[in-house]
């Protein structure tokens, strides 16, 4: 697919719209894409021809419907560059797929060991680790941030030890945009035999992540970041993890026998994917990662980096404009305040002029503690925005900071 802006902003139906009576511009990429008719089109087709529960049912609807599911997780694992298809686990998203490894380590951790986390995570990667050090009694430690938003790495290493039983970082920060050393990360905890969780959700709309050549034991990531839909998610686990960690939840699906005196349990992946899952979700997933792949992420970054590179330069023209995270290594966010006036107040006015951002702390108070701020207004592209919208967003910036200065 040959990259024509205009062309590919058609895909995508939502763009069309206008809020408050002005063309919506759409900002708040990083809280959620959104969705090609490609995508929605998947997702009508199931329902409409071929609604089915998935496996074990011998009707064509139900064989179409799991040929359709089994496909999708065979492309995740072509994208992701999986050894197996069964490390490909689906879920609801990020969030779950966190809290799934975290549930399995229960019984793994003990008093005494240690778990690493950054501080760049999103809360989704710090509660869940939080909560296993609660049952555990493990100690949770945490890697400094450097004022440009990067991670102070010398803090990292020194934190390493014998009693390393885990690390945890985001790939990208999803407040400021930093795109972390998660290669240098995950080598130097194997180093003293810890496992690495990678939080991949702001990532994978913007990179590639293979699994093999980063040798990661755990990925996560959701497809609504993906512009697919919500409520399905991907976890990546290392086959020799997924012999080690007991499932997350009981139910259909996960069993191989079931008895009132034992229950034995399936096999990766259905070991950890009980109940009836997001069928349509996960088919729609794999749309959406065909539909990124067509366009080409060489193309969708040169784009985003055209973005992110004219939009820093005009924020930074008005007076007063504080950008965090400023490391050169970042993606397509840019995380800003002006002046003394709070991040909400400039959100609701650029909301009126149809422009949409995320204001607040981005589920990341503790990188707003840090800069001793109440939050920012993060401004997020996609590829299907253009300089145009940019200036746009610049222009009612300007006008909030006038109307409230």
């Amino acid at each position: 697919m040959s990259f024509d802006i205009q062309k590919i902003r058609e895909d995508f139906p939502i763009l069309k719209r206008r809020v408050n009576g002005m063309p919506l511009v759409y900002l708040d990429n990083a809280a959620t894409s959104q969705k090609p008719q490609q995508v929605i089109d998947c997702i009508v087709d199931y329902y409409s021809n071929y609604n089915a529960n998935i496996h074990r049912g011998v009707h064509s609807l139900s064989q179409e419907a799991t040929d359709a599911y089994e496909k999708a997780r065979k492309i995740l694992q072509l994208h992701f560059n999986a050894a197996n298809a069964h490390e490909v686990l689906f879920n609801s998203g990020t969030t779950e797929g966190i809290n799934l490894v975290a549930s399995g380590f229960t019984n793994l951790l003990h008093k005494g060991d240690e778990i690493i986390v950054s501080a760049l995570e999103h809360h989704s990667n710090i509660v869940p680790w939080q909560m296993l050090c609660e049952r555990t009694g493990a100690t949770l430690k945490v890697i400094p941030m450097n004022e440009d938003g990067t991670l102070q790495m010398d803090v990292f290493h020194s934190l390493l030890n014998s009693n390393t039983k885990l690390v945890f970082v985001n790939h990208i920060s999803n407040a400021l945009g930093i795109i972390n050393p998660i290669k240098e990360i995950i080598d130097a905890a194997h180093k003293v035999g810890a496992g690495v969780l990678i939080d991949g959700a702001q990532a994978c709309s913007h990179v590639k992540a293979d699994m093999q050549a980063l040798d990661v034991d755990f990925y996560v990531t959701s497809a609504h970041k993906m512009c697919g839909p919500t409520g399905v998610g991907m976890l990546y686990m290392k086959e020799a993890w997924g012999k080690k960690l007991p499932p997350y939840q009981g139910g259909g699906e996960m069993i191989a026998t079931v008895t009132f005196e034992k229950t034995t349990y399936a096999e990766m992946p259905h070991k950890f994917e009980a109940g009836t899952p997001n069928i349509s979700g996960g088919i729609a997933f794999g749309a959406a990662v065909d539909y990124l792949n067509a366009i080409g992420f060489d193309t969708i970054k040169k784009q985003e980096e055209a973005l992110l590179q004219y939009a820093t330069e005009q924020l930074l023209s008005i007076e007063g404009l504080k950008i965090y995270g400023t490391s050169e290594d970042k993606t397509s966010v840019i995380s800003f305040n002006v002046g003394e006036i709070h991040p909400y107040d400039i959100g609701t006015i650029l909301d009126k002029l149809g422009i949409a951002v995320r204001t607040g702390h981005h589920c990341a108070q503790p990188i707003m503690d840090f800069y001793r701020i109440p939050g920012t207004v993060r401004a997020s592209f996609a590829f299907y925005n253009t300089l145009e919208e940019v200036d746009v967003l610049v222009a009612g910036v300007k006008k909030a900071t006038m109307m409230l200065r």
